[in-house]
């Protein structure tokens, strides 16, 4: 039963989109290293919670298939404030969160930063 357990999860691992803007931060790659964790032994694996493992399996589908987006559809693509889906993806990606956090800093922290990251690239030469 084990090995049933374990292919579930592997192919739903496969099927999980990886999100090249999130890194670090995605779903997909987070689940793909529990997925690792907890069958450690491959098929061979001992479940000690059965109900618990099934229970979450059937979770992350529901998560992946948007069982909850199509049950209860949204009559507007866009939140209270009117930003759209494809909006709020720009702003969470790492990119943008990078150069956000830059700009956070004052610029007296900025050029210390910079100069001191070109002194050490010297240094390395």
């Amino acid at each position: 039963m084990a090995a049933s357990r374990y292919r579930r999860f592997l192919r739903l691992c496969e099927e999980w989109p990886v999100e090249e803007t999130k890194q670090q931060r995605d779903l997909g790659s987070f689940l793909r290293q529990r997925v690792a964790q907890a069958f450690r032994e491959g098929e061979n694996t001992p479940i000690s919670d059965p109900e618990a493992c099934d229970q979450m399996y059937e979770s992350l589908v529901r998560i992946h298939t948007n069982f909850y987006k199509n049950k209860y559809p949204r009559l507007k693509d866009t939140t209270f404030t009117g930003v759209t889906v494809e909006n709020c993806r720009t702003v969470l990606a790492t990119d943008i969160l990078k150069q956000m956090e830059d700009r956070k800093k004052g610029t007296w922290k900025r050029l210390r930063e910079k100069f001191s990251a070109k002194n050490h690239e010297e240094d390395l030469k």
